[in-house]
C-alpha cells in the first residue's frame, strides 16, 4: 500500500568521515605530539618526537615538519585538511595572536610564531590551552564521559585545570579559568602553588628528605614503589598538598568528579588513596577522584576533538553547496 500523501518523502544522508581530516598538535616541554584525524574522529596517523627544539622557533619548526610527516603517513591529500587545533601550556590572546604565561616553554609568546605555524601548514589553526584540551579529551574519550561537572588536573613540568561543565569548556573572561599554578600559597611561602606541587616540587622534597640524586618525579615515584621511605614521604605529601588544591577546587565550583592527569598522573596507583583520604580528613566536599584514562594522550585527544568539532560544519556544509 502506497503511503499517504504528504509531500516529498524524506532522504537521510549520512556524512562521509573522509571528506576531510584536521591535526591535533599538542607542544610540551618534552614531547610533541601530533595526529592525523577523519571527521568522526578517529586517529589516522599520528607521531611522538622528543622535542629537542632549543628555541621557540625550532619547536615550531619542529612541529609543522612532524605535522606534515603525519599527513604523508596518513596518505591524506594536505588539501583536505580542513582544520588544526595546538595545544600548549598558557592562554591564547586571540587579538594579540600570541600565547601568555606560557613559562615553561620559553619564547613560546613571541609574536608572529604562530601565525608562521598556520601558513606553513596551510590550514585554519587555532590555539588553545593545553590543560582545556585534556579536560575535553578526557570528556570525550575518557574518564569524564557522562560527569555533569567534572574539572581536569594537570600536573607535570606545570599545574593547570580544565573544567568542563554539561559538556562544555568554561575559560573563564579572558581564557585564564583554571590557571591554579598562578594561586599563591600561604603569604610567607614564597612560591605559587605550581612550584609547591607541580614534578619539581616532588624532586625537591624528596631530596629535602634525603633521598640520593633523585633526577625526576618519576624517579621518586619508582623508588616510592620500591619503599625507599624519602620517596614514599614525598610522595605521600604531593598527594596531601594535591588533596588540598582540590578542597579549595570543590569548594568553588562543585564538582562530580576530579580527574588526577599530566606527568604525574602516572602515579595515581600511589596518589589517589591518600589523595581521597586527605580529602576526607580536611573538609565535607568530597568530589569522586580518578585517573586519567587517557594519560599522555589527553592533550592530543582533546585537540582532535575540538579540530573535528571545528571543522565538520564547514566540510559538510562546502559538501552540500557543491553542485
Amino acid at each position: 500500500q502506497a503511503p499517504p500523501d504528504r509531500g516529498r518523502v524524506a532522504v537521510l544522508y549520512e556524512p562521509d568521515p573522509t571528506a576531510g581530516y584536521v591535526l591535533g598538535l599538542d607542544i610540551g616541554r618534552s614531547w610533541l605530539r601530533v595526529a592525523a584525524a577523519d571527521l568522526d574522529g578517529t586517529v589516522v596517523a599520528r607521531s611522538d618526537v622528543r622535542n629537542s627544539g632549543r628555541s621557540a622557533a625550532a619547536m615550531a619548526d619542529l612541529t609543522v615538519a612532524a605535522a606534515r610527516r603525519v599527513v604523508a603517513d596518513a596518505g591524506v591529500d594536505p588539501a583536505l585538511v580542513a582544520h588544526t587545533v595546538v595545544g600548549a601550556p598558557g592562554v591564547y590572546d586571540p587579538e594579540r595572536r600570541r600565547v601568555r604565561y606560557a613559562v615553561n616553554l620559553p619564547g613560546w609568546g613571541r609574536a608572529g610564531l604562530l601565525d608562521r605555524m598556520r601558513e606553513e601548514l596551510g590550514t585554519p589553526l587555532s590555539v588553545h590551552n593545553d590543560a582545556n584540551l585534556a579536560a575535553l579529551g578526557e570528556y570525550t574519550f575518557g574518564a569524564g564521559r557522562g560527569s555533569r561537572l567534572f574539572v581536569f588536573v594537570m600536573v607535570g613540568t606545570g599545574l593547570g585545570m580544565g573544567v568542563v561543565a554539561d559538556g562544555r569548556l568554561f575559560t573563564g573572561a579572558h581564557g585564564a579559568a583554571g590557571e591554579i599554578g598562578f594561586l599563591p600559597t600561604l603569604p610567607n611561602g614564597g612560591r605559587g602553588l605550581e612550584d609547591a606541587v607541580a614534578g619539581g616540587a616532588v624532586v625537591r622534597t624528596a631530596r629535602e628528605l634525603g633521598m640520593a640524586h633523585p633526577g625526576s618525579a618519576k624517579d621518586v615515584f619508582d623508588a616510592a614503589r620500591e619503599g625507599v621511605e624519602p620517596a614514599v614521604a614525598a610522595v605521600r605529601q604531593e598527594a596531601e598538598r594535591l588533596a588540598h588544591v582540590i578542597a579549595a577546587v570543590a569548594a568553588v565550583l562543585d564538582p562530580d568528579l576530579v580527574v588526577l592527569g599530566g606527568g604525574l598522573g602516572g602515579g595515581a596507583d600511589l596518589l589517589l588513596r591518600p589523595v581521597t583520604t586527605t580529602l576526607h580528613r580536611i573538609g565535607p566536599l568530597r568530589p569522586r577522584v580518578r585517573a586519567s584514562t587517557l594519560g599522555e594522550d589527553a592533550v592530543l585527544m582533546g585537540a582532535v576533538a575540538t579540530a573535528t568539532e571545528e571543522a565538520r560544519e564547514r566540510v559538510f556544509t562546502r559538501s552540500r553547496e557543491t553542485p
